[in-house]
């Protein structure tokens, strides 16, 4: 479905020119980059809100619905009321519900149960953002210059999103950025600003450029969820055509050819960094925004090699595909790598052991987007495959003690039993439970005799005892553990 072609279906008509709403995104983005950009958020969240509101009525006064009008602005009240008390996830996720309900209420005609406006939510907030480059494209008047970036639209978008991940994750890009032209206004564009930019944008274009998809009456024999219509699922996919899938797999393994060849040499082949940044501010950055980047990636590589697409005809694209992948699974060794070197300094958390087996858990995703893409096999395929290997980590992870693991790699690499790294954190072994009293015992004997930490090891070894007291609490773990309490330790029971 064209873009022109989905315009007429719009509901309601628009008496304002693209142009003039196009202005006055531009200005919503400039007050969301003055009250956002590198700024705390507080009761400027409210501030946007009501300008927001207030560019909305403006840009659509005529489709307004007025008797609608005062019930949007008491549930917009009711949303801006917890963010004035206080900015946090919660109020602010209230502020955009309340955003949305009442330019659905005001706006859209066909709104009259919780699904239709899920389904409204749906357009306004996951749809509407993309819908911005789409009518962007279709206010060029050349079709030769419109076609030109609808194709590359998502290289570029998604380059430069990589470009500035990796700048953020690695400082020796970031150094090559900040050395692009010294002196030079130009060379000092933040591209996190330009990203915002981008982004703000994209995300007041909805409530500007208002636009409601006409649906149909739903009977019994036609109830069929609307993400399974065709028309539906285009819009997501119309800029990702084999051209534009080509050009976006030749930038991108480009980019991250740079990523790999310094992690290659820098990270894995310990060669000497650029004067200025250290080794541990290399090895220790931005493992997670590397993971996240991965993440996108095989999201991108999905799309691009959907069932049915276009990518499939084009002979090329295939093994560009298999290239980038493979840089992916090399980016996520190298994150483990990053975390691995972290921790050997900082010692384990339940936190970072999670890392660890959530990045093998994404590198076996990639190898299985592979192996879909190999044996030409359905997404249903990667999707039971995903969780059979997810199933088997958790099932894995189920029958391994993590707290005396952890609590063992503390003690075994601290400063008191390794001479180097960090100290014993006693309060974190005691925060670990029961099954890190072989490690807290090894860490007292350790230490100089300390009477508080002593007394805080019988309690929790006496909480150990009273809860195995009963036959119900038994299992094998606690068992093993009930069998070492009872060893005697310097003249004297281990659990007394």
């Amino acid at each position: 479905m064209s873009f022109a072609e989905t315009v007429p279906a719009a509901l309601p008509a628009r008496e304002s020119s693209l142009a003039f709403k196009l202005a006055i995104a531009f200005v919503l983005a400039a007050l969301a980059d003055w009250l956002f950009y590198d700024q705390s958020i507080g009761i400027s969240a409210v501030i946007f809100a009501i300008v927001l509101v207030c560019a909305t009525a403006i840009a659509n006064v005529a489709s307004l619905d007025r008797k609608q009008i005062w019930l949007a602005g008491l549930v917009l009240l009711a949303g801006l009321a917890p963010a004035i008390e206080e900015a946090n996830a919660l109020s602010l996720a209230l502020v955009v519900l309340a955003l949305g309900f009442a330019l659905s209420r005001t706006t859209n005609p066909d709104l009259d149960d919780p699904e239709q406006l899920a389904l409204a939510f749906r357009d306004l907030f996951v749809i509407g953002p993309l819908r911005f480059f789409r009518d962007a494209v279709g206010m060029v008047s050349l079709p030769s210059l419109a076609s030109g970036l609808t194709v590359w639209f998502i290289p570029l978008v998604l380059g430069g999103f990589f470009i500035v991940m990796f700048a953020t994750a690695n400082p020796v890009i970031e150094s090559w950025i900040r050395e692009l032209g010294p002196g030079n206004t130009a060379s000092r564009i933040s591209f996190e600003r330009i990203l915002f930019w981008i982004a703000a944008i994209s995300l007041v274009w909805p409530f500007v450029h208002v636009w409601w998809r006409a649906r149909p009456e739903v009977t019994a024999s036609s109830a069929e969820s609307v993400v399974d219509d065709p028309a539906t699922a285009s819009e997501f996919f119309e800029l990702l055509g084999a051209a534009a899938i080509l050009r976006s797999l030749l930038l991108f393994n480009l980019v991250f050819a740079v990523q790999s060849a310094l992690d290659l040499i820098y990270l894995w082949g310990n060669v000497d960094l650029p004067a200025g940044i250290s080794y541990a501010s290399y090895a220790h950055r931005g493992a997670y925004a590397l993971i996240l980047m991965a993440l996108l990636a095989a999201g991108f590589v999905l799309a691009a090699m959907r069932p049915g697409g276009p990518a499939r005809d084009v002979k090329v694209i295939r093994p560009l595909v298999y290239l980038f992948v493979a840089q992916n699974i090399l980016l996520v060794a190298s994150s483990i790598l990053r975390l691995d070197l972290y921790v050997q300094i900082y010692l384990l958390t339940y936190w970072r052991v999670a890392a660890f087996i959530w990045m093998l858990v994404v590198a076996l995703g990639l190898v299985l987007i592979v192996a879909r893409i190999a044996l030409e096999r359905p997404n249903s395929w990667l999707i039971r495959a995903n969780l059979i290997a997810l199933t088997a980590v958790l099932y894995a992870c189920a029958l391994t003690n993590f707290a005396t693991i952890i609590a063992t790699y503390n003690v075994s690499h601290s400063r008191e039993a390794a001479g180097k790294g960090v100290t014993i954190d006693m309060t974190y072994l005691f925060q670990l439970g029961p099954q890190a009293l072989p490690a807290i015992d090894r860490a007292l004997r350790l230490r100089v005799p300390d009477p508080v930490l002593a007394a805080r090891r019988d309690h929790l070894a006496d909480e150990q005892v009273k809860r195995m007291t009963s036959w119900r609490a038994w299992d094998f773990r606690s068992w093993r553990l009930q069998r070492y309490m009872n060893i005697p330790q310097d003249g004297s029971t281990a659990g007394s």
